[in-house]
């Protein structure tokens, strides 16, 4: 197996690639102790049968090698570019080249629309598909650490030797059903530079709130701004710098000085002093002077009583006769709390757009209007018009 450490031989292999229709690419990459993920390796694959189609690009050994004729490749359109579950791997390239590739291809996206079930992992693939297994024992190792074993070696090859054969059945596919249209939709959604940035004042989302009070919510999004941007400009992970308890009791208990905070119970020792301490008690500030209408506000809850649950239930075997009619996984179409909304008249939704609309939105609505009717048939669903 060929290992690449040099940008004279990424080149080549990438001016290679170009002459074939796809390439399947694959990462090996740690994030326990960073912020951004540290990229460690890089797997690329040719539909060829010569014995270096398949690749190692190394950047830890090749830390002098440029990765520009890889996002050259990237960016070639006549390359079609496939992964498996491709978002971390795609972030990576996002957040180290400012690229991301086009076109692009995820088996894990084609699976759920070809009834392989629900966010299908790529060592079920490789045994429907590929009539082969994957030596798991490697999966967990630290991809960090030189020089690799041949088991590491061989297990990060076959994510995307395997992968070709894996891409080929699936693209067949979805020409016979033609539904290349619908995985084209989801992948404007991987393809979406606003998919892979994180902004630090919008970071105080993740954080889940038993308060709906502004002035609480004020310095809560303070507190998480803050955080962000000090783990993203020193690439630490965020739970380093202080948890999210941490960050709900000091927006309780409001610290005025960085004096006060040495009666948290849940701060990090390392927090309670320099510029963490310094970052935590400005932020607080900010909180507290923030002007009312500049005050986060939280969208009201829906009010689930007046779920007609009766309505939601339809949409449940309606959606679960779709799916079946179609072979998609349910979960792609729509989300329980999808069907909820639109029972309870929600009309703004991902599930009744697009694709989504044809395989079950326009019934759905139907359906909701009176217009349809559902009846047993047998082992099956059938629709009755009304």
């Amino acid at each position: 197996m060929k290992t690449l450490t040099t940008t004279e031989e990424l080149k080549a292999y990438c001016d290679r690639a170009k002459r074939f229709s796809y390439v399947t690419v694959d990462t090996e990459f740690l994030r326990e102790r960073t912020y951004y993920a540290k990229l460690c390796l890089i797997q690329l694959a040719m539909p060829s049968d010569e014995d270096d189609a398949a690749v190692l690009v190394d950047p830890i050994i090749g830390d002098e090698m440029s990765l520009e004729p890889l996002y050259d490749l990237f960016r070639d359109e006549a390359v079609v570019k496939v992964f498996h579950a491709a978002r971390q791997d795609l972030e990576i390239f996002f957040v180290e080249g400012g690229v991301i590739p086009v076109p692009l291809f995820d088996t894990q996206v084609a699976a759920m629309v070809c009834n392989f079930g629900e966010q299908v992992g790529y060592e079920t693939l490789v045994r429907k598909i590929a009539k082969a297994s994957v030596d798991k024992t490697s999966r967990f190792t630290d991809w960090s650490r030189r020089p690799l074993t041949d088991a590491q070696k061989n297990y990060a090859l076959a994510d995307v030797t395997h992968l070709r054969d894996i891409y080929e059945y699936l693209s067949k596919r979805l020409d016979r059903t033609k539904r290349k249209p619908w995985v084209e939709e989801e992948m404007a959604i991987l393809r979406d530079p606003g998919t892979y940035r994180v902004e630090p004042a919008e970071a105080w989302r993740r954080v889940r709130v038993r308060s709906n009070a502004p002035k609480f919510l004020a310095i809560v999004r303070e507190l998480a701004e803050f955080r962000e941007t000090h783990a993203q400009e020193r690439n630490i992970p965020r739970n380093r710098i202080f948890k999210d308890d941490a960050l709900l009791e000091i927006a309780s208990t409001k610290p005025k000085s960085v004096k006060d905070l040495s009666k948290s119970r849940l701060l990090l020792r390392e927090a309670r002093k320099g510029d963490i301490a310094d970052g935590i008690v400005a932020a607080v500030e900010r909180g507290l002077n923030c002007k009312p209408d500049d005050m986060p506000k939280v969208p009201a809850a829906r009010d689930k009583s007046s779920i007609n649950a009766a309505l939601a239930d339809l949409l449940r075997v309606l959606l679960k006769a779709k799916a079946e009619e179609h072979g998609v996984a349910q979960k792609l179409i729509a989300t329980a709390a999808d069907l909820d909304d639109i029972a309870m008249g929600d009309r703004g939704l991902l599930a009744l757009t697009g694709w989504r609309a044809e395989a079950f939105g326009k019934d759905a609505l139907r359906l909701c209007a009176g217009e349809l009717a559902l009846s047993a048939d047998g082992a099956s669903v059938k629709l009755i018009e009304l």
